[in-house]
């Protein structure tokens, strides 16, 4: 594991500001600069409604920066992908959802240093400051709990989602029933005074734009925004949803979260239909407040100086497959092709890139920016240098993934989704911590990793030529056997590359 150098010797090139954006659950082909004005239904999937999703500020920040056409998930779901995100490695192949470790050189910790040390101090030893904003509980739920501590300072916005905080005696309506854990969200809004009341990515957005406020003069800084939108609950105002459906909420029967299923056991097309609205509403109000931190960055003057990253952790099922929500089935391109886009002020503008990049690319790349030296044994690569060249090399393959699952690789053009045999085993998780959000049934600890006792996984084998099926709605697994041996033999060099534990090829019939 990589080990946090005790001092941050600077590059030789100009250390910049970075900011980094997150958002939740965010499909790629509900962003401007991915659909470009197309109908949903004449991007990827003809399943899709065939509405327009406005989202003007992506479309804007695409105009200023570099945008990825072949940017991929890595560890999924949400916590798996953000520590990807926080220590440049692929969670998946050695464990599933879970805090930091303690020998993890955290992002956070390797730009500020110790979180034992005053501002002040970080400060005179040349240290850029670094600020997480955020309204993602899961960042310090039990379970996950500690993605905030290496920052020198953060913000929690409260309340979103499961968030256990107001327990007042309030008066509301909760669309899903009270036992269900959202019943939080809706209770933690009952409990605010009205005036309070704003959307969540208003409220995240706002938050981070008055830190730059006070702080966007230190040089450099890392401001790291983690908005919980547009994962469910999608509530979004009903200005927006009329865009899309034009009943708003006046309508028979609507749940605020989504089953992960095959959508026609729970829900009739209508009442899909209106998921879907809500969903694309939820985009239009992330984006909205988006643009708000971009107004600020203009105010201060802040494009001359900062690199920003915007991207997400994963998509969603929208209707197509059959399906809502994520999880499920393989990681098909519904869930693991990314939005990801780069503005630096030293880059060209409105290009695009057709590199592979991948959430654990964003570590080496923010600590390029501030001018850090990045520690050695990271799974990620600079992407910097494709940022300012269409040529400069990232990867030959792609892999995502999610723990004790089919596990997924892609160039580009052919995209293999690879079961595990029969068994699923052997299958170690590797951690001090045991399996708690996502639970799975382990073993007793026995030399530093536990057996998992059942992990079963039926799906088949699945292969897709994205170039000619970007819904990957057509198996070729059996119409290309020598394509299918082809990536097979791929996948089995992708994870001895990445120093993955060696029964992890087992498990996969390699």
């Amino acid at each position: 594991m990589a080990t946090v150098p005790n001092k941050p010797a600077m590059s030789a090139s100009r250390p910049m500001n970075c900011i980094v954006i997150v958002c939740d659950t965010l499909r790629r082909d509900h962003c401007g600069p991915y659909h470009g004005g197309l109908p949903l239904s004449g991007v990827t999937h003809a399943q899709q409604p065939d509405w327009v999703v406005p989202t003007p500020n992506m479309d804007r920040l695409a105009k200023r920066g570099v945008v990825f056409d072949q940017a991929w998930a890595g560890s999924t779901p949400c916590m798996p992908a953000r520590r990807d995100i926080y220590t440049g490695r692929y969670e998946f192949l050695e464990r599933g959802w879970g805090p930091l470790e303690d020998d993890d050189a955290d992002l956070p910790r390797v730009i500020s240093g110790s979180s034992n040390q005053s501002l002040a101090q970080q400060l005179r030893e040349g240290r850029p400051v670094s600020y997480l904003v955020t309204d993602h509980f899961h960042l310090w739920e039990r379970g996950a709990g500690n993605y905030h501590m290496g920052y020198s300072g953060f913000e929690f916005v409260r309340g979103h989602e499961a968030d256990a905080w107001k327990t007042d005696p309030v008066e509301f309506e909760v669309p899903d029933g009270d036992t269900h854990k959202v019943e939080r969200h809706f209770r933690n809004l009952a409990a605010l005074p009205p005036e309070e009341r704003a959307p969540f990515a208003e409220r995240v957005f706002r938050s981070a734009a008055e830190w730059l406020d006070g702080n966007h003069t230190h040089d450099p800084f890392y401001l790291h925004i983690d908005c919980f939108d547009p994962h469910e609950p999608w509530d979004p105002p009903e200005d927006l949803l009329k865009m899309f459906d034009p009943r708003g909420y006046d309508v028979e029967r609507w749940n605020s979260m989504v089953p992960y299923d095959e959508w026609e056991r729970h829900m009739t097309p209508d009442q899909l239909r209106h998921v879907q609205a809500r969903y694309a509403a939820q985009v239009v109000l992330t984006d909205k407040w988006l643009g708000h931190l971009m107004d600020k960055m203009d105010e201060h003057g802040l494009w001359e100086s900062t690199v920003l990253i915007f991207t997400t952790d994963h998509g969603t099922y929208n209707g197509d497959r059959g399906r809502i929500g994520k999880l499920q089935t393989h990681h098909f391109a519904s869930c693991s092709r990314l939005p990801l886009v780069i503005a630096h002020p030293e880059g060209p503008q409105g290009e695009r890139r057709e590199q592979l990049a991948q959430l654990v690319d964003i570590y080496p790349t923010v600590l390029s920016v501030l001018g850090i030296p990045c520690p050695e044994g990271i799974h990620g690569v600079d992407l910097v240098p494709a940022v300012m060249s269409p040529d400069a090399p990232t990867r030959s393959y792609a892999i995502t993934g999610m723990y004790g699952r089919s596990v997924s690789l892609t160039d580009g053009r052919w995209m293999l989704h690879q079961t595990p045999i029969a068994s699923n085993k052997p299958l170690y998780w590797y951690s001090h911590h045991a399996a708690k959000f996502i639970e799975y049934e382990l073993g007793p600890v026995e030399e530093g990793r536990r057996a998992v006792v059942t992990a079963s996984w039926p799906e088949p084998t699945w292969l897709t030529c994205l170039s000619e099926d970007p819904g990957e709605t057509v198996n070729r697994a059996a119409i290309h056997p020598d394509k299918l041996a082809v990536m097979r033999g791929a996948l089995r060099e992708k994870l001895a590359e990445l120093g993955a534990p060696p029964e992890q090829a087992v498990r996969l019939g390699l």
